[in-house]
């Protein structure tokens, strides 16, 4: 009987995901003695998976709840196969892409402001904020008090499955679409093609796994790159942008970011990005909707079906991804 490790955070209800015909083990953080396990569903934060690993035995799949598992692939040695949770978070960070650039777009965080000081007449200011943003001049009437999402041009980096979702998700305000990924095929393109769609994207969603390859990926040359006024959304890791690079672009008023995700991380109290013009931070919740946990469970069950068959796991992770 396959033996599955489980941690005790995630709800017993959930337990209907995984096949009947197993034997579940609960981990804790806070376990002292040896347990066997075949089967890992790896808490999705990772000081509890680091706490629980030197007490599991027998592991030979270890399954992750999340996108990215960088941290994962230096705390088990390579004989345990490590499988990411690919699709599991391709609704919920697509919707976050969608979102925080619509948000960016209509000036939600100047708003924000205009509403905590009660004060209807700032929205005129709107006019001004654009062209800050897009270092011009001009007068408009009717005022500009927002930008369009419609007809934009976003480039993704990293066109995998959330990647794939983002463009779906933005395909009703009629964007074009650029894409890169590791590997090209038609219709993306590999990050050598980088420095040629930068300057050319209104938008430039990041959305790769943190490597050697890719981190540091967006640094003082790229984001100079890119057009005046352009909008940058990290969804994907932290240090794929060099933070002190971004901040001085953020304060030159070159370029706009929304960011789910910061280096260092959490991002600590005072620290400049906070208060960074033209700017929109969330301190990396794109994944946490309710659906996660279900989907990722659903994952699992699926898994570890397909061992229970004799077959290969799917999302496999290899070397650097």
């Amino acid at each position: 009987m396959l033996r599955v490790g489980i941690p005790d955070t995630i709800d017993r209800s959930l337990h209907e995901y995984l096949p009947k015909d197993i034997r579940i083990e609960i981990l804790s953080k806070d376990m002292t003695g040896p347990v066997e396990v075949d089967f890992w569903i790896v808490p999705p934060a990772p000081k509890p998976a680091q706490a629980m690993w030197p007490h599991l035995r027998g592991v030979r799949v270890a399954q992750s709840t999340l996108a990215g598992v960088d941290w994962l692939m230096r705390l088990v040695p390579s004989d345990v196969t490590v499988c990411d949770a690919r699709g599991v978070h391709d609704i919920s960070t697509a919707e976050w892409v969608v979102s925080a650039t619509l948000a960016m777009m209509k000036y939600f965080p100047f708003y924000g402001e205009v509403q905590r000081a009660g004060e209807w007449k700032r929205r005129f200011e709107a006019s001004g904020l654009y062209n800050r943003i897009h270092g011009t001049t001009g007068e408009f009437y009717p005022p500009v008090l927002v930008e369009d999402l419609h007809g934009k041009r976003v480039l993704i980096v990293g066109y995998g499955s959330i990647g794939s979702m983002i463009e779906r998700m933005m395909q009703p305000f009629s964007v074009r679409v650029d894409r890169i990924a590791r590997t090209a095929r038609e219709g993306v393109k590999t990050l050598a093609a980088l420095p040629e769609l930068l300057p050319q994207a209104d938008v430039v969603v990041l959305i790769v796994p943190l490597t050697g390859e890719t981190r540091g990926m967006i640094g003082a040359e790229q984001l100079a790159q890119m057009k005046q006024g352009a909008l940058l959304v990290n969804a994907a890791r932290g240090p794929v942008v060099d933070t002190d690079a971004l901040l001085a672009a953020l304060q030159a008023g070159r370029i706009r970011a929304a960011l789910d995700v910061t280096d260092p991380e959490p991002l600590p109290d005072g620290h400049p990005l906070w208060s960074a013009p033209n700017a929109l931070i969330t301190p990396h919740v794109a994944g946490s909707s309710p659906g996660f946990m279900p989907r990722a469970m659903e994952l699992a069950g699926e898994q570890i079906r397909r061992m229970q068959r004799g077959e290969t796991p799917i999302n496999i992770v290899t070397g650097e991804y």
